[in-house]
């Protein structure tokens, strides 16, 4: 089997340096998109929740959400029932800021498959939704036998 891991690791360096760009004068980083993009779709979910969510080691989660925070895009509460619990909120930045976040990421899933033609695009699509489920569950393994 030919390599292909690294070709993967390039698209995905791309895609932040790509993302970078058009997020300048934002107050976003590429790594953060993803955070808001979550935390918008689920308000109040606990920063652990988020790191396993988006597959981050929660020392990383705690620095990008410190920093978000500083920027004024999310708000961190402890839980009422368990104060060990941090949950994380957007607040209206982050929501106006999601819809430019959504429609960088729309523009650059269009330009990487450009000349592709439409049964490529869906073959590309299909395995890379093969190749993440197996990156998850692999890590889902790894995380099950760590623990025992």
């Amino acid at each position: 089997m030919r390599p292909f891991m690294k070709h993967i690791g390039e698209i995905w360096r791309c895609a932040n340096l790509y993302r970078t760009q058009q997020y300048r004068g934002q107050e976003i980083g590429s790594y953060q998109d993803s955070y808001i993009i979550n935390i918008c779709k689920h308000p109040g979910i606990a920063q652990d929740g988020l790191a396993k969510l988006i597959y981050v080691h929660k020392s990383n989660v705690a620095r990008q959400l410190s920093s978000l925070e500083e920027k004024g895009f999310v708000t961190r509460m402890a839980d009422p029932e368990d104060k060990r619990v941090l949950r994380v909120y957007p607040t209206e930045k982050a929501k106006q800021a999601l819809a430019h976040i959504r429609a960088v990421h729309k523009q650059w899933n269009e330009l990487i498959v450009e000349g592709l033609n439409e049964e490529e695009r869906e073959i590309v699509a299909k395995y890379a939704e093969i190749l993440a489920e197996s990156a998850k569950r692999i890590v889902g393994q790894e995380e099950e036998g760590g623990a025992e």
